[in-house]
C-alpha cells in the first residue's frame, strides 16, 4: 500500500496507538523499578510479568502495523482490545479509589516521584488511546477500510 494513500486520520490513529503503547511501557518500567526499589525479592514473578507483557506490546504492535495498512480486522481488534478492555483496564482503579472515598488532595499530599510519572504517563495513555479510537473512525478512514478490503 501507497504510505501517500493513507489518510491522515490513520496516520494520526497509528502514531497515537504508538504513543499509548510507550505510555504502558513507560508504565510497567515503572512499576517494576518501585517493586526492586523496595527489594521485596519477588523477582521471577516481575520476570514472568514483564515477559507476558512484552509479548502482549509485540501483538499489539503487529496489529497496529495491520490497522495503517488498511485491515479492517485489525482496527476492529485495536477497538475491542485497546479502545475497549484497555481503556477499562486503565480507569477501574482511579474509580475503585474514589469509589472507596479517597480524593484528589490526598493523593497529592502522598505523590512520590514514581506516582507522578505513573500518573502523568496513565493521562497520557487515556487521551492517546480515546483519540486514537475516534480517528480510526472517522468517515476518510471509514472509506479507506472499505477500498482496501
Amino acid at each position: 500500500m501507497d504510505n501517500r494513500k493513507v489518510p491522515q486520520e490513520v496516520k494520526k490513529s497509528f502514531m497515537l496507538w504508538l504513543v499509548a503503547i510507550a505510555a504502558g511501557v513507560f508504565e510497567m518500567i515503572i512499576a517494576v523499578t518501585q517493586i526492586l526499589s523496595k527489594d521485596s525479592g519477588s523477582g521471577n514473578s516481575i520476570f514472568i510479568a514483564v515477559g507476558i507483557r512484552t509479548i502482549i506490546f509485540a501483538t499489539l504492535l503487529y496489529i497496529i502495523v495491520k490497522m495503517y495498512y488498511g485491515r479492517n480486522w485489525a482496527r476492529i481488534a485495536l477497538a475491542i482490545l485497546l479502545g475497549g478492555i484497555g481503556t477499562l483496564s486503565l480507569i477501574i482503579d482511579p474509580v475503585k479509589w474514589i469509589l472507596e472515598g479517597n480524593s484528589l488532595d490526598k493523593a497529592l499530599d502522598s505523590m512520590t516521584l514514581y506516582s507522578f510519572l505513573f500518573g502523568l504517563s496513565r493521562i497520557i495513555h487515556l487521551a492517546s488511546v480515546i483519540a486514537a479510537f475516534i480517528l480510526m473512525f472517522r468517515p476518510a478512514a471509514n472509506k479507506y477500510y472499505r477500498s482496501v478490503a
